[in-house]
């Protein structure tokens, strides 16, 4: 086992869940108009859900590695590339961040953590993402590829759920910072696109 390659990904992962999304903005927002519990709630729904895109991406990649590791070697290349992609549409964005949920009704929890899963579940996105992200980053020669995009998948649960579950706990001194750091957003936004853009450069010098 290579556990260096373990540990470039757990902090790809820890940085990816760190700078602002659409998923953690969504966790912000709900926590600093309603509170953390309801943030939490979502948190877990939307965790979850990426068991459902490991599942997929572990017995899928794993048929094609299989059959054909020349293929395997073909979507890593397309990994590195949608990683170059996002970075680009990050460098195009409006850095400014909108924290604003006015209107939005409560909902029980149990229907917050529906609502996060259902999101996850059903957003394409994410599957293109895992598909992107996780082949680059296997790690054993000796373990089957079905496990270690497991290990990969729950390593990349536990990390995220952690960091959104922080957020949601410090939402409004994260709310009140960025308020009054106005270049905060600007600054994180340029920090995402080197993220995105070593992570697929990553990929690119460990295809073989």
């Amino acid at each position: 086992m290579n556990y260096e390659i373990l540990w470039a990904f757990s902090l790809a992962t820890a940085a990816l869940a760190i700078f602002p999304g659409p998923d953690n903005i969504f966790v912000l927002t709900l926590s600093i108009v309603h509170g953390k519990k309801y943030g939490l709630a979502t948190t877990a729904g939307l965790i979850s859900g990426c068991l459902v895109h490991t599942t997929l991406l572990a017995f899928g990649v794993s048929a094609i590695i299989s059959l054909n590791p020349m293929l395997f070697y073909t979507i890593k290349l397309f990994g590195a590339l949608y990683l170059f992609f996002l970075a680009f549409r990050v460098m195009r964005s409006d850095a400014r961040l909108d924290l604003e949920m006015n209107g939005r009704p409560k909902k029980t929890l149990w229907q917050l953590y529906r609502q996060g899963f259902i999101m996850n579940v059903l957003n394409p996105k994410v599957t293109i993402f895992f598909l992107a992200f996780f082949p680059g980053f296997l790690f054993s020669d000796y373990l089957s590829t079905t496990l270690q995009f497991y290990i990969l998948g729950f390593l990349f649960m536990i990390i995220s759920f952690t960091i959104f579950a922080l957020i949601a706990l410090l939402a409004g001194s994260i709310s009140g910072y960025l308020q009054t750091h106005r270049g905060a957003p600007v600054f994180l936004k340029w920090l995402q696109v080197l993220v995105f853009a070593g992570i697929g450069l990553y990929l690119l010098l460990s295809y073989k």
